[in-house]
């Protein structure tokens, strides 16, 4: 990419919010734009990355033999009375955006679970068709009554949500495992330690729940975590009057062996019983012939929360001034930004091109009228992992590679970068 399309603003990195500093970058860049609270539009930086870990996602849920399909946004009213949430989710916890006009009344969707069980019951007639797990990844909306932390907690955000659909309670809890190792490969492939917690079902139902938390010190969440078993429990269960239900489930730990961290939650899976397909009075038919109640679960990423989570935990920090923030390797939207001098222009371009043409997603600063220094904060303000300066010292044919996030440097020919990325 040519970075005098991108038109990044300029930014003075001593105005930066302490606590959101890579977002609040990304803000002043006008790569991310806050319409209102909690309402923000997405620049070329922040969708490519949604982008690459969407189909991180989407690679490994269809490994597992999950079905990607999409559910509306725009739900009627009668699907939430029929699951018994509508009053819920409208009145007694006020999370959904709902509306009425002569049509009738409609929430915009916060979760899927009515729509899912709908869409299941349509096809999955038989026990013939069992088990199965449908996926979507779509905006949600959420009426935050105070929104913070930029795409921490917003009120509109993107997210991965699955059902799977069971005949019996050991089936589900066999999918429920299953999208446990799913979950802890996306993770893996997405660069994120992620810590499996015992947490509680909340509004979704259920008793047996998970969450996925990353440690960070933005984090809104307080876990006990024991590194040695990777393994966490969310502090807040232990206030339960049924706490021992959830301690049963930390694989025989003390909490005493556990340390207290921040962390923020990245996913989180349930296990919902028949909370829904009897609610609804959607089944299918088993062996003899008799309707039965599907057994569910439901599983859920956010992406906004996985790249926020990845910008604020990889801020560079020099001389206690924040000087902007590394994007890791592995879901960098560009992996190198190149920036030359006025009479290495040409070797620049010719650098440039052999990349892009060899698959490898560069940026080359091709703005006039700014020095070296400025061309390289914008390094550390895009995020990009690595850098090239072709300054008066280059060589021809020796191309110095500096990792962004450590300084550490490298002279490679074209051909052995082309081979590193």
């Amino acid at each position: 990419m040519k970075l005098s399309k991108l038109n990044p603003k300029k930014i003075n990195f001593n105005d930066v919010d302490k606590n959101y500093s890579g977002q609040d970058i990304l803000m002043k860049l006008g790569e991310l734009y806050q319409f209102e609270s909690g309402i923000f539009g997405y620049g070329n930086i922040w969708t490519k990355m949604e982008r690459i870990v969407e189909n991180i996602i989407i690679d490994e849920l269809d490994k597992a033999d999950c079905i990607q399909a999409e559910f509306p946004k725009l739900q009627p009213r009668k699907i939430w009375e029929q699951s018994g949430r509508w009053d819920v989710y409208t009145k007694e916890s006020d999370i959904m955006f709902n509306m009425s006009n002569n049509l009738g009344d409609y929430g915009l969707a916060p979760t899927a679970e009515e729509c899912a069980t709908i869409f299941g019951s349509n096809r999955l007639l038989s026990y013939k068709n069992l088990p199965a797990t449908y996926y979507q990844i779509g905006e949600k909306f959420r009426k935050e009554i105070r929104a913070r932390g930029y795409l921490f907690r917003p009120r509109t955000f993107v997210m991965m949500d699955a059902y799977s659909f069971d005949k019996t309670q050991e089936d589900m809890h066999k999918n429920f495992e299953k999208m446990h190792d799913v979950y802890m490969n996306i993770f893996k492939r997405i660069g994120i330690n992620i810590i499996p917690v015992v947490s509680d079902g909340g509004t979704m139902g259920g008793r047996v729940s998970e969450e996925f938390q990353a440690i960070t010190k933005l984090g809104e969440d307080i876990i006990l975590y024991n590194e040695e078993k990777n393994v966490g429990i969310n502090k807040e269960v232990l206030d339960f009057e049924d706490k021992e239900t959830f301690i049963d489930r930390l694989q025989g730990l003390k909490l005493e062996d556990m340390k207290e961290y921040n962390s923020v939650e990245l996913g989180n899976n349930f296990e919902l019983g028949t909370k829904y397909s009897e609610a609804m009075g959607l089944t299918y038919q088993d062996e003899n012939g008799q309707s039965k109640p599907y057994y569910m679960g439901c599983y859920g990423i956010g992406l906004g929360r996985i790249i926020a989570t990845t910008i604020e935990n990889n801020i560079i920090v020099k001389n206690d001034r924040v000087k902007g923030f590394a994007i890791p390797e592995n879901i960098a939207p560009y992996k190198v930004q190149i920036i030359y001098s006025d009479e290495n222009k040409e070797k620049a371009f010719e650098l440039y091109n052999k990349l892009q043409d060899s698959g490898v997603n560069a940026i080359i600063d091709d703005r006039e009228n700014l020095n070296m220094g400025n061309r390289i904060n914008d390094v550390y303000a895009l995020g990009t992992p690595y850098m090239i300066v072709m300054g008066k010292k280059f060589e021809d044919g020796k191309y110095e590679l500096e990792t962004s996030k450590t300084g550490e440097k490298e002279v490679f020919s074209i051909n052995e970068l082309i081979k590193k990325f």
